[in-house]
Protein backbone atom coordinates (compact mmCIF):
# COMPACT_ATOMS: atom_id res chain seq x y z
CA UNK A 1 0.00 0.00 0.00
CA UNK A 2 1.76 3.54 -1.26
CA UNK A 3 1.54 5.90 1.14
CA UNK A 4 -0.32 9.08 1.32
CA UNK A 5 1.37 12.28 1.85
CA UNK A 6 -0.31 13.77 5.66
CA UNK A 7 0.30 16.81 7.51
CA UNK A 8 0.16 17.09 11.18
CA UNK A 9 -0.53 20.67 12.28
CA UNK A 10 0.37 20.95 15.72
CA UNK A 11 2.51 18.15 17.23
CA UNK A 12 3.82 19.95 19.93
CA UNK A 13 0.29 20.17 21.36
CA UNK A 14 0.51 16.71 22.56
CA UNK A 15 4.30 16.76 24.36
CA UNK A 16 5.64 14.55 22.04
CA UNK A 17 8.68 13.82 23.62
CA UNK A 18 7.84 11.11 25.13
CA UNK A 19 5.59 9.12 22.87
CA UNK A 20 6.02 6.28 20.16
CA UNK A 21 4.90 7.65 16.34
CA UNK A 22 5.83 4.59 14.75
CA UNK A 23 1.79 3.65 13.94
CA UNK A 24 0.92 7.12 12.38
CA UNK A 25 4.62 6.33 10.55
CA UNK A 26 3.26 3.33 8.70
CA UNK A 27 0.51 5.19 7.58
CA UNK A 28 1.55 7.90 5.92
CA UNK A 29 4.20 9.83 4.89
CA UNK A 30 4.52 12.59 7.35
CA UNK A 31 5.23 16.45 7.15
CA UNK A 32 5.44 17.63 11.11
CA UNK A 33 4.59 21.10 12.48
CA UNK A 34 4.80 22.23 16.03
CA UNK A 35 2.23 24.58 15.61
CA UNK A 36 1.26 25.50 12.24
CA UNK A 37 0.23 28.63 10.64
CA UNK A 38 -2.18 27.84 8.01
CA UNK A 39 -1.15 31.10 6.19
CA UNK A 40 2.24 29.92 5.66
CA UNK A 41 1.87 26.55 4.62
CA UNK A 42 -0.23 27.16 1.77
CA UNK A 43 2.15 24.87 -0.46
CA UNK A 44 1.96 21.32 1.69
CA UNK A 45 -2.16 22.22 2.13
CA UNK A 46 -2.55 21.75 -1.59
CA UNK A 47 -0.58 18.56 -1.56
CA UNK A 48 -2.18 16.91 1.65
CA UNK A 49 -4.27 14.13 1.31
CA UNK A 50 -4.38 13.75 5.10
CA UNK A 51 -4.41 16.43 7.56
CA UNK A 52 -4.38 15.80 11.66
CA UNK A 53 -4.81 18.84 13.74
CA UNK A 54 -5.34 19.34 17.45
CA UNK A 55 -6.70 23.36 17.65
CA UNK A 56 -5.60 24.25 14.48
CA UNK A 57 -8.55 25.77 12.42
CA UNK A 58 -9.21 24.26 9.62
CA UNK A 59 -11.61 26.88 8.53
CA UNK A 60 -13.18 27.54 4.89
CA UNK A 61 -10.13 29.42 4.58
CA UNK A 62 -8.03 26.48 4.54
CA UNK A 63 -10.12 24.08 2.93
CA UNK A 64 -10.32 26.50 0.23
CA UNK A 65 -6.53 25.93 -0.30
CA UNK A 66 -6.64 22.20 0.24
CA UNK A 67 -6.69 20.40 -3.61
CA UNK A 68 -6.01 16.97 -2.50
CA UNK A 69 -8.09 16.60 0.82
CA UNK A 70 -9.32 13.05 1.65
CA UNK A 71 -9.88 12.99 5.60
CA UNK A 72 -9.02 15.48 8.74
CA UNK A 73 -8.17 13.26 11.86
CA UNK A 74 -9.04 15.69 15.11
CA UNK A 75 -6.52 14.81 17.37
CA UNK A 76 -8.95 15.11 20.34
CA UNK A 77 -12.75 14.18 20.92
CA UNK A 78 -14.27 17.68 20.00
CA UNK A 79 -14.22 19.38 16.81
CA UNK A 80 -15.21 22.88 16.85
CA UNK A 81 -11.80 23.91 15.21
CA UNK A 82 -13.65 22.01 11.87
CA UNK A 83 -16.05 23.44 9.56
CA UNK A 84 -17.81 20.45 9.16
CA UNK A 85 -20.19 21.76 6.75
CA UNK A 86 -17.54 22.77 4.12
CA UNK A 87 -15.54 19.91 4.71
CA UNK A 88 -18.55 17.15 3.89
CA UNK A 89 -19.71 19.47 1.18
CA UNK A 90 -16.37 18.72 -0.16
CA UNK A 91 -16.21 15.45 0.24
CA UNK A 92 -13.48 15.41 2.96
CA UNK A 93 -14.29 12.94 6.02
CA UNK A 94 -13.85 13.91 9.53
CA UNK A 95 -12.72 11.79 12.50
CA UNK A 96 -12.07 12.46 15.87
CA UNK A 97 -10.92 9.73 18.53
CA UNK A 98 -13.32 8.92 21.66
CA UNK A 99 -12.36 7.85 24.98
CA UNK A 100 -8.67 7.75 24.90
CA UNK A 101 -8.27 10.11 28.08
CA UNK A 102 -11.45 8.61 30.56
CA UNK A 103 -8.64 7.39 32.95
CA UNK A 104 -6.86 10.32 33.31
CA UNK A 105 -9.25 12.62 33.13
CA UNK A 106 -11.36 10.50 36.21
CA UNK A 107 -8.15 10.18 38.40
CA UNK A 108 -7.66 13.73 37.62
CA UNK A 109 -10.81 14.99 39.32
CA UNK A 110 -10.13 12.60 41.92
CA UNK A 111 -6.66 14.71 42.32
CA UNK A 112 -8.28 17.68 42.33
CA UNK A 113 -11.69 16.57 44.82
CA UNK A 114 -8.69 15.21 47.52
CA UNK A 115 -5.97 17.59 47.38
CA UNK A 116 -9.05 20.08 47.90
CA UNK A 117 -10.91 18.43 50.63
CA UNK A 118 -8.07 16.85 52.95
CA UNK A 119 -6.02 20.40 52.17
CA UNK A 120 -3.20 18.76 50.84
CA UNK A 121 -1.17 22.12 49.93
CA UNK A 122 -1.82 23.60 53.46
CA UNK A 123 -0.57 20.68 55.05
CA UNK A 124 2.20 20.42 52.71
CA UNK A 125 3.01 23.84 53.72
CA UNK A 126 2.48 23.41 57.36
CA UNK A 127 5.40 20.54 57.40
CA UNK A 128 7.63 22.52 55.83
CA UNK A 129 7.47 25.93 57.44
CA UNK A 130 8.18 24.88 60.81
CA UNK A 131 4.65 24.30 62.37
CA UNK A 132 5.39 20.64 62.68
CA UNK A 133 8.71 21.16 64.03
CA UNK A 134 7.21 23.08 66.48
CA UNK A 135 4.30 21.32 67.62
CA UNK A 136 3.50 20.08 70.73
CA UNK A 137 2.47 16.82 69.76
CA UNK A 138 3.46 14.09 66.90
CA UNK A 139 0.78 16.30 64.34
CA UNK A 140 0.36 19.30 63.50
CA UNK A 141 -3.46 20.53 63.26
CA UNK A 142 -4.20 23.06 60.30
CA UNK A 143 -7.87 23.45 58.15
CA UNK A 144 -10.35 20.58 59.20
CA UNK A 145 -10.15 17.38 57.19
CA UNK A 146 -13.30 15.26 56.22
CA UNK A 147 -13.70 11.93 54.66
CA UNK A 148 -15.77 11.25 51.36
CA UNK A 149 -17.38 8.44 52.45
CA UNK A 150 -21.18 8.98 52.54
CA UNK A 151 -20.69 12.42 50.83
CA UNK A 152 -22.61 13.64 47.68
CA UNK A 153 -21.58 13.21 44.68
CA UNK A 154 -23.52 15.46 42.17
CA UNK A 155 -22.62 14.83 38.20
CA UNK A 156 -23.39 17.27 35.28
CA UNK A 157 -23.00 15.17 32.24
CA UNK A 158 -22.81 11.68 32.43
CA UNK A 159 -21.11 10.14 29.23
CA UNK A 160 -18.13 7.75 29.09
CA UNK A 161 -16.81 10.69 31.72
CA UNK A 162 -19.06 11.36 33.66
CA UNK A 163 -19.71 7.44 34.40
CA UNK A 164 -15.93 6.72 35.52
CA UNK A 165 -16.18 9.42 37.63
CA UNK A 166 -19.32 7.73 39.52
CA UNK A 167 -17.78 4.48 39.37
CA UNK A 168 -14.43 5.69 41.49
CA UNK A 169 -17.05 8.07 43.73
CA UNK A 170 -19.12 4.92 44.66
CA UNK A 171 -15.66 3.16 45.37
CA UNK A 172 -14.99 6.07 48.20
CA UNK A 173 -18.59 5.44 49.44
CA UNK A 174 -20.25 8.23 47.93
CA UNK A 175 -23.46 8.56 47.03
CA UNK A 176 -23.91 9.93 43.09
CA UNK A 177 -26.47 12.28 41.56
CA UNK A 178 -27.07 12.74 38.64
CA UNK A 179 -28.22 15.73 36.81
CA UNK A 180 -31.22 16.31 34.29
CA UNK A 181 -30.03 17.16 31.09
CA UNK A 182 -32.90 19.44 31.11
CA UNK A 183 -36.27 20.15 32.32
CA UNK A 184 -38.28 17.62 29.74
CA UNK A 185 -35.14 15.43 30.73
CA UNK A 186 -37.70 12.49 32.86
CA UNK A 187 -35.07 9.81 33.15
CA UNK A 188 -35.28 7.48 36.63
CA UNK A 189 -32.95 8.46 38.62
CA UNK A 190 -32.01 12.04 37.42
CA UNK A 191 -32.51 14.98 39.69
CA UNK A 192 -33.11 18.70 38.60
CA UNK A 193 -30.10 20.94 38.72
CA UNK A 194 -30.98 23.08 41.17
CA UNK A 195 -31.92 20.16 44.04
CA UNK A 196 -28.49 18.43 42.42
CA UNK A 197 -26.39 21.60 43.83
CA UNK A 198 -28.20 22.58 46.73
CA UNK A 199 -27.79 18.93 48.15
CA UNK A 200 -24.34 17.98 46.67
CA UNK A 201 -20.82 18.13 48.48
CA UNK A 202 -18.85 17.63 45.54
CA UNK A 203 -20.44 18.94 41.67
CA UNK A 204 -18.11 17.55 38.58
CA UNK A 205 -18.89 19.29 35.19
CA UNK A 206 -18.42 16.46 32.41
CA UNK A 207 -21.15 18.37 29.98
CA UNK A 208 -19.71 19.64 26.16
CA UNK A 209 -20.30 23.82 26.13
CA UNK A 210 -23.20 24.14 23.79
CA UNK A 211 -25.13 27.85 23.17
CA UNK A 212 -27.58 26.51 25.50
CA UNK A 213 -25.04 25.73 29.01
CA UNK A 214 -22.77 28.74 28.11
CA UNK A 215 -22.22 30.03 32.06
CA UNK A 216 -24.66 27.12 33.33
CA UNK A 217 -23.06 27.87 36.73
CA UNK A 218 -23.54 31.49 37.42
CA UNK A 219 -24.21 33.65 40.47
CA UNK A 220 -27.69 31.97 40.97
CA UNK A 221 -26.30 28.33 41.00
CA UNK A 222 -23.35 28.98 43.09
CA UNK A 223 -25.69 30.43 45.64
CA UNK A 224 -27.04 26.63 45.94
CA UNK A 225 -24.38 24.96 46.72
CA UNK A 226 -23.17 23.82 50.25
CA UNK A 227 -21.03 25.89 52.64
CA UNK A 228 -17.42 24.24 52.47
CA UNK A 229 -19.13 22.14 48.73
CA UNK A 230 -16.37 21.65 45.81
CA UNK A 231 -16.95 22.57 42.45
CA UNK A 232 -14.84 20.58 39.80
CA UNK A 233 -14.81 21.48 36.36
CA UNK A 234 -12.47 19.44 34.27
CA UNK A 235 -14.85 20.06 30.81
CA UNK A 236 -14.92 23.13 29.49
CA UNK A 237 -13.63 26.88 30.69
CA UNK A 238 -17.48 28.55 29.71
CA UNK A 239 -19.45 26.64 31.91
CA UNK A 240 -19.28 28.43 35.01
CA UNK A 241 -18.81 31.85 35.11
CA UNK A 242 -15.66 32.88 36.35
CA UNK A 243 -16.61 36.55 37.64
CA UNK A 244 -19.31 35.03 39.85
CA UNK A 245 -17.25 32.48 41.13
CA UNK A 246 -14.74 34.08 42.01
CA UNK A 247 -16.98 36.76 44.43
CA UNK A 248 -17.90 32.99 46.29
CA UNK A 249 -14.47 32.28 46.58
CA UNK A 250 -13.87 35.05 48.01
CA UNK A 251 -16.94 35.04 50.45
CA UNK A 252 -14.81 31.48 51.53
CA UNK A 253 -18.44 29.50 50.83
CA UNK A 254 -17.05 26.83 48.60
CA UNK A 255 -13.95 25.43 47.08
CA UNK A 256 -13.33 24.89 43.32
CA UNK A 257 -10.91 22.45 41.91
CA UNK A 258 -10.38 23.75 37.99
CA UNK A 259 -8.38 21.98 34.81
CA UNK A 260 -10.18 24.54 32.37
CA UNK A 261 -10.87 28.18 31.89
CA UNK A 262 -12.74 30.26 29.69
CA UNK A 263 -10.06 31.60 28.22
CA UNK A 264 -7.20 29.32 27.59
CA UNK A 265 -4.49 30.00 27.74
CA UNK A 266 -5.71 32.96 30.06
CA UNK A 267 -4.69 36.00 29.88
CA UNK A 268 -2.38 37.64 32.77
CA UNK A 269 -4.97 39.44 34.42
CA UNK A 270 -7.44 36.05 34.60
CA UNK A 271 -10.33 36.45 37.63
CA UNK A 272 -8.60 33.12 38.52
CA UNK A 273 -5.29 32.98 37.87
CA UNK A 274 -4.85 36.18 40.11
CA UNK A 275 -6.68 34.54 43.20
CA UNK A 276 -4.19 33.33 45.75
CA UNK A 277 -5.98 30.89 48.30
CA UNK A 278 -5.85 27.68 49.61
CA UNK A 279 -10.28 27.12 48.58
CA UNK A 280 -9.24 27.40 44.54
CA UNK A 281 -7.20 24.37 43.02
CA UNK A 282 -6.07 25.47 39.12
CA UNK A 283 -4.31 22.81 36.66
CA UNK A 284 -3.36 24.06 32.89
CA UNK A 285 -5.75 21.75 31.17
CA UNK A 286 -3.65 18.93 31.65
CA UNK A 287 -6.62 16.03 32.70
CA UNK A 288 -6.55 14.06 29.72
CA UNK A 289 -2.53 14.17 29.13
CA UNK A 290 -1.15 10.97 30.90
CA UNK A 291 1.52 9.62 28.73
CA UNK A 292 -1.20 6.48 28.59
CA UNK A 293 -3.81 8.90 27.07
CA UNK A 294 -1.96 10.52 24.65
CA UNK A 295 -0.14 7.69 23.39
CA UNK A 296 -3.40 5.98 22.77
CA UNK A 297 -4.39 9.18 21.08
CA UNK A 298 -1.86 9.14 18.59
CA UNK A 299 -2.23 5.45 18.14
CA UNK A 300 -6.39 5.01 17.62
CA UNK A 301 -5.31 8.14 15.24
CA UNK A 302 -3.43 5.71 12.95
CA UNK A 303 -6.22 3.16 13.46
CA UNK A 304 -8.43 6.51 11.80
CA UNK A 305 -5.92 6.08 9.12
CA UNK A 306 -5.63 3.10 7.84
CA UNK A 307 -9.47 2.25 8.66
CA UNK A 308 -9.90 4.84 5.71
CA UNK A 309 -7.25 3.89 3.70
CA UNK A 310 -9.03 0.27 3.81
CA UNK A 311 -12.14 1.47 2.72
CA UNK A 312 -13.81 1.45 6.29
CA UNK A 313 -13.66 4.75 7.89
CA UNK A 314 -14.59 4.86 11.75
CA UNK A 315 -14.99 7.59 14.20
CA UNK A 316 -16.51 9.50 11.34
CA UNK A 317 -18.18 13.12 12.14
Amino acid sequence: MSQIKALYLDKASVYPDDLDFSSLNQVASWQWFDNANIGDIHSSLEQAEVIVTNKVKINSEALNICKNLKLICVAATGVNNVDIDMATSMGVNVCNVKAYATASVAQHVFSLILSLNRHIFSYHKSAVNGDWSHSEFFCSFGPPISDLEKKVMGIIGYGELGQAVAKIAKSFGMKVLIAKRDKNDHREGRVALPGLLSVADVVSLHCPLTDENYHMIDSNELALMKLDAILINTARGGLINEQALRIMLEEKKIYAGLDVLEEEPPTMNNVLTNYQADNLLLTPHVAWASRESRQRLINEIAKNILAYQQGEPRNII
